[in-house]
């Protein structure tokens, strides 16, 4: 049966959003003004969500895996790769962060819209509910794709991170150091009642 569904754009592409998956919002577009991906690089869209930054990084990626926990995300993602005519640079796997990608596979550019709000995780919350609740401090997923995400990198690549100031910006620059990576805010947007959503850039020390 098909899954309902909204229509959004962005320039010449179309998107079909399932009811379930997680509508591209502010954040969203705050990344994707920011996404500089050359031709030929090999990515990685974690929580792709609808396919959004994944598509739109295949226009000039050699080839782009998106990444979803979420089994109607990545139905949608794969859809939305065969609208926009990208789907053959694509590889679709439903899985928590990098668990099934295996050791050894680098990218070059590693992208993430992190569930970042500071909200209980409900262990049977809705598959949409995980797309942005990020434990009681925000964190929960954050730090996990920090930890994790060094590992896939190529030592030319680099690291995009979108979280919101109420899940502790200072925390992540410093695990990301800890991390040996150089670090640095790329792009933030104010947000209504004293939050903003900030763009994080990682790259290795040269």
């Amino acid at each position: 049966m098909p899954l309902s569904s909204k229509k959004i754009f962005f320039e010449d592409l179309v998107f079909h959003v399932y009811d379930n998956v997680y509508q591209p919002a502010e954040d969203s577009f705050l990344f994707i003004e920011n996404l500089a991906v050359n031709d030929g690089e090999v990515v990685v869209d974690v929580g792709t969500g609808c396919g959004l930054l994944g598509i739109v990084a295949a226009k000039k990626a050699s080839r782009v895996f998106v990444v979803d926990i979420n089994p109607y995300a990545v139905r949608c993602a794969m859809e939305n790769a065969k609208l926009n005519h990208v789907k053959s640079k694509m590889f679709f796997l439903q899985t928590d962060l990098f668990a099934t990608i295996k050791t050894g596979k680098m990218f070059d550019l590693i992208l993430f819209n992190a569930p970042y709000l500071p909200v209980e995780y409900a262990e049977k919350g809705s598959w949409l509910e995980r797309a942005w609740v990020g434990g009681a401090s925000g964190r929960q997923v954050i730090d996990r794709f920090i930890d994790d995400s060094p590992k896939y990198l190529k030592r030319t690549g680099r690291v995009l991170l979108m979280q919101s100031t109420l899940s502790n910006v200072d925390e992540t620059l410093r695990r990301f150091e800890n991390c040996g990576l150089n670090v640095s805010v790329v792009a933030k947007c104010d947000l209504p009642f004293f939050e903003s959503i900030v763009l994080v850039e990682a790259k290795w020390l040269s």
